[in-house]
């Protein structure tokens, strides 16, 4: 998995201590799988967790992506998460709470690819750097833990967090890595998902991690290329001739027409 692979539009959050949900995830639509040993998993459950994860990594996702979340580094629990992972065939490793280059050094010799999660003021300033890693494919905004640090009155403000949101964007495209949107908590709000998704593709974001099924659907929709759009890159593109031109009442030139060409790829698939 690399970012020249096409990016997944929906990360499912399953939690590895939930039998049924990881039963379940084989019939969703989710384009990533997230096996998570970390939050979704309490203390006394670990052990369990790790070797659930295990054998339904070993059974397979046919069609899917799946990576791991484990433990962030400096947790004593991210040694034995690392250790479960070696012999598995997984497509990356998510990796919570990354401040700075070096939380990625237990995570390497695995050799998956990083989805690295910024979480924290600190990891706002280095996601530059953390992205530009090589062992880096993504970013994803763990925006939870960030509005906890901001010390954010009444929970997550998007609003307030709005500067740190496109420093997340703005780093994963200077590396030339995947950027993903952080959760919507409100699993019974679907507006207010379609909403926040809609808004997660306009700020650039490739796609959206999730942590209830219900969302997955509507994830695929916001990050897929509407019928209107398609229709106007097909047509931008039979009417592009090369350098500047006038279409449909604008100025379009070559990078117009590659974007528009990396839209109806990105359609196709």
């Amino acid at each position: 998995m690399t970012p020249n692979d096409y990016p997944p539009r929906s990360l499912l959050y399953v939690p590895g201590s939930n039998a049924r949900a990881l039963e379940k995830a084989q019939g969703l639509a989710a384009d990533m799988l997230i096996i998570d040993l970390e939050d979704a998993v309490p203390f006394d459950r670990k052990i369990e967790a790790r070797e659930a994860m295990r054998r339904a990594v070993e059974a397979g996702y046919p069609g899917k992506r799946v990576a791991v979340r484990v433990n962030a580094t400096g947790r004593f629990e991210q040694e034995a998460d690392i250790t479960a992972l070696y012999g598995l065939a997984i497509d990356a490793v998510v990796l919570p709470k990354v401040d700075a280059v070096t939380d990625l050094d237990p995570v390497r010799a695995l050799g998956v690819p990083v989805l690295a999660m910024i979480e924290t003021p600190a990891a706002i300033y280095a996601a530059h750097d953390i992205a530009s890693d090589t062992a880096v494919a993504g970013l994803i905004a763990g925006l939870n833990d960030l509005a906890h640090e901001l010390k954010l009155p009444g929970g997550m403000d998007r609003g307030a967090m709005s500067h740190a949101i496109q420093m997340i964007v703005l780093a994963a495209r200077a590396a030339g890595v995947w950027g993903f949107d952080g959760v919507y908590n409100a699993i019974d709000d679907a507006a207010g998902f379609a909403a926040e998704a809609a808004e997660g593709r306009r700020l650039g974001f490739d796609g959206k991690s999730l942590i209830h099924p219900s969302q997955v659907d509507p994830c695929n929709a916001a990050f897929a290329p509407s019928a209107r759009e398609i229709a106007e890159a097909e047509s931008l593109i039979a009417a592009a001739t090369g350098g500047a031109q006038r279409h449909d009442g604008r100025m379009i030139e070559d990078m117009h027409v590659a974007a528009a060409r990396a839209l109806l790829e990105r359609a196709a698939r």
